[in-house]
């Protein structure tokens, strides 16, 4: 088969595409996203320096390492996510089954990526060196690690890249990252409860960073070499569905429309597993026994919400009521690991009309499990404060059970969302306009936490009684049994709310 030459066909369609731009719209792009960045960059400078390099380091030894095996795990897998090589629709859908050279056509999506995880790398490696180092700091010393992280942002790039041509030893090799962000979070936490953290030693200076930073670009270019000769074998159904991620993400963000991510991970994770009938107990309610099949089947997610319990210890240095709303939050996100079924019957409830449900059975059943998930990981993470944080002794375990059916009303309300209302009213603002359908889809379900607001207080003001448990619990019970009475009817089936 005779190959076309890809450079004439991209300047046609270039050519193309600026016939039917307006005349200065790219330039006026291009001025508009350079401003914002300047007046943002202007207003955070300073936060966005305690953030990548603070006056004196903060971190110990051990916390150092496991925030750079944390943040380097974490660009592994991103990049695994979205490809890391893709291709725009039209692209996809024109040239790659064209006669084309695959290499020159996967050539530009390499650089972009390589680009963008060169920059990752070297800002990760430029916080942690900023964190954990010791003052003062050569520049050149400055210089060779901010490299050092760019090299590794690229090495990773070169792993995911290989990964995507290779493979069922390409799934295999996400199982370390994974394992390596595991450590680096196990890590952190272990941090913080030492007494005594792990001393930094005086770092290697400039002559003995130039020839270790000089050798790994020499290895990294080299293994580039390679994946840009290896370009042509990637699969093309790797490519497409690179292609499919990167187009719902910006559907999602130029609609501002998260469903569509939603949707699309959703459908990713179960196209891919196996699954087994298994048979629950028949007292069980019907819809309470499809949430529990539906949650031991994500067990990944469940590890997930395991480990995160941990997560308020690290906010220990944050000031009480940050601690107060990640507990909330976390709640949200627990109770929402079992609400995939809640979207299904909002989007057609055709399940519910065979079984003869109303509106307010289902939604009374579907907030069984989320509140189970909810009650146990907020007494979990509270219990993990009272015991290694800085919460005082008390009865917080009690009150992370009853933060349960605050979590759970959450996490249904949530998912009964649906599409973003674009129909509703902007707002006028002296920055231009503001769609109100978007933030009122933001606010859906976040607003129900604030039936936490007792639990809210008591971390934020380190002190608890069981006087406050009674009333947490009083008003989660009670504010959930309202929302079951106002948002559902005994004669509708579906989620349609009352207006």
């Amino acid at each position: 088969m005779t190959v076309v030459p890809l450079a004439p066909v991209r300047r046609w369609i270039g050519r193309t595409q600026s016939s039917h731009r307006e005349r200065g719209a790219t330039l006026s792009s291009l001025y508009i996203g350079v401003l914002s960045v300047a007046i943002i960059g202007g207003m955070l400078h300073r936060q966005l320096a305690d953030i990548f390099w603070p006056d004196a380091p903060n971190l110990s030894g051990l916390a150092g390492g496991s925030l750079a095996a944390l943040l380097y795990a974490l660009l592994h897998l991103a990049l695994r996510r979205f490809g890391p090589l893709a291709l725009s629709r039209p692209a996809a859908s024109w040239l790659l089954p064209a006669p084309v050279s695959r290499r020159a056509l996967l050539l530009p999506s390499l650089r972009l990526t390589g680009i963008a995880a060169a920059v990752l790398g070297a800002l990760a490696g430029l916080a942690v060196a900023g964190h954990t180092a010791p003052r003062p700091l050569t520049g050149e010393q400055v210089a060779l690690l901010t490299a050092g992280g760019a090299l590794t942002g690229l090495a990773l790039l070169l792993v995911a890249a290989a990964a995507q041509a290779g493979g069922r030893w390409g799934d295999a090799v996400d199982a370390p990252a994974g394992l390596i962000l595991a450590a680096g979070f196990a890590g952190l936490v272990a941090d913080t409860t030492l007494d005594q953290p792990v001393a930094v030693t005086p770092w290697p200076s400039g002559a003995t960073l130039l020839p270790v930073v000089g050798g790994a670009a020499v290895v990294v270019l080299a293994v580039l070499a390679l994946i840009i000769r290896g370009l042509a074998a990637t699969p093309s159904d790797r490519i497409l569905d690179a292609s499919r991620t990167a187009g719902t993400l910006f559907d999602t963000a130029f609609g501002i429309e998260p469903s569509f991510l939603t949707d699309m991970i959703e459908r990713r994770y179960w196209a891919r597993r196996r699954l087994h009938s298994t048979r629950l107990g028949s007292r069980l309610p019907f819809l309470v026994a499809q949430d529990l099949l539906l949650t031991l089947r994500r067990r990944r997610r469940l590890l997930m919400l395991a480990f995160a319990t941990a997560l308020p210890l690290l906010l220990g240095a944050a000031p009480a009521w940050v601690l107060g709303a990640v507990v909330l939050l976390g709640c949200l996100v627990a109770g929402m690991t079992a609400t995939g079924n809640v979207r299904t019957d909002a989007g057609n409830p055709v399940l519910l009309r065979l079984l003869g449900l109303s509106s307010r059975q289902t939604v009374l059943q579907r907030l069984w499990v989320p509140g189970v998930l909810a009650a146990l990981w907020a007494a979990v993470s509270l219990t993990l404060l009272d015991v290694l944080g800085d919460l005082p002794s008390g009865p917080w375990w009690a009150l992370g059970l009853t933060l349960g059916p605050v979590g759970a009303a959450a996490a249904v309300h949530r998912a009964r969302v649906g599409f973003v209302r674009n129909e509703l009213l902007p707002l006028d603002t002296p920055m231009g306009t503001l769609s109100t359908g978007p933030l009122v889809n933001v606010v859906m379900g976040p607003d129900m936490l604030l039936l936490g607001v007792p639990a809210w207080i008591a971390v934020g003001q380190g002190s608890l009684s069981w006087t406050t448990v009674l009333l947490q619990g009083v008003l989660a019970f009670g504010g959930a049994r309202f929302y079951l009475s106002g948002s559902t009817s005994e004669d509708r089936t579906e989620f349609t709310q009352r207006g």
